[in-house]
């Protein structure tokens, strides 16, 4: 049976202690992707950086500097003509795989677009998300080389392109949340991320903010987005999606009292 022909995409990953979930994202790429990088934290001990080796990913070790820059540093060390960001914990599936292949077939419709998004589809306690906040989540990760970088706000970075951007079928499957106890770690450092993002551009947080986001989050993704729909797991998301909202905007608020000068 003759291989599937490689695309010249260069697949970027960035990852910390990743070996019990990364296998599933590269194997979902390893045969149809010239090339895999992937930057991992220095401090990764788990053997993530085997794994990533074993499927022939080169990999980089380098500080941990924030998910913009981390993103950054591993797309500039890519080679070819065109770059798919992934995380750790996301799988292109067999439907996206198959939009992608079709896209490289058709160099005229190719090259009418400096980057492509899909949909990203989430599992959480075993459901996948349809509707509320996190769906169709889409992500523009697949684009031309030159003509995008990593910005966005911090610490939630995204692709920036020069150029027309056009839209994929097929999901992005996203193995996101171990337990609660990782998701609230990952709720609090991205509180923390946010404050310092809002004290380097000197943004300050208001007490009408702290008092009517967390509430309209709510609402936004649990009754206008549909999130009942997705059972018991759109509630708590709803919730959670809140919590996380409040307490950024709470931690932003502390901090900036901390440094009221004194009347």
């Amino acid at each position: 049976m003759k291989p599937p022909a490689q695309l010249p995409v260069s697949v970027c990953i960035i990852a910390g202690n990743e070996a019990h979930r990364i296998t599933p994202t590269l194997q979902s790429v390893a045969d149809w992707a010239r090339e895999i990088i992937v930057v991992l934290n220095d401090d990764v001990n788990d053997g993530t950086d085997k794994i990533v080796a074993s499927f022939g990913g080169k990999v980089f070790r380098e500080p941990w500097k924030g998910n913009i820059e981390q993103n950054r540093s591993a797309a500039e060390k890519a080679a070819g003509d065109w770059l798919l960001a992934l995380d750790a914990d996301e799988v292109v599936s067999p439907e996206l795989r198959a939009s992608i292949e079709k896209l490289f077939s058709q160099p005229e419709k190719l090259n009418r677009c400096a980057a492509y998004e899909f949909p990203r589809c989430t599992l959480y306690y075993d459901r996948w998300i349809r509707h509320g906040e996190w769906y169709p989540d889409r992500k523009l990760r697949l684009w031309r080389r030159g003509q995008g970088s990593w910005g966005g706000v911090f610490p939630h970075g995204k692709v920036i392109v020069t150029g027309p951007v056009g839209k994929l079928r097929g999901d992005l499957l996203h193995y996101s949340m171990e337990s609660v106890e990782h998701q609230i770690r990952k709720t609090i450092r991205y509180a923390d991320e946010f404050v310092q993002d809002r004290r380097a551009k000197n943004r300050r947080v208001t007490f009408l903010e702290l008092l009517v986001r967390p509430p309209w989050r709510f609402f936004r993704g649990y009754v206008f987005r549909l999130g009942f729909l997705d059972g018991w797991q759109g509630l708590t998301i709803a919730w959670m999606t809140a919590f996380y909202t409040f307490l950024r905007y709470f931690k932003a608020f502390e901090a900036q009292s901390r440094h009221m000068p004194e009347p």
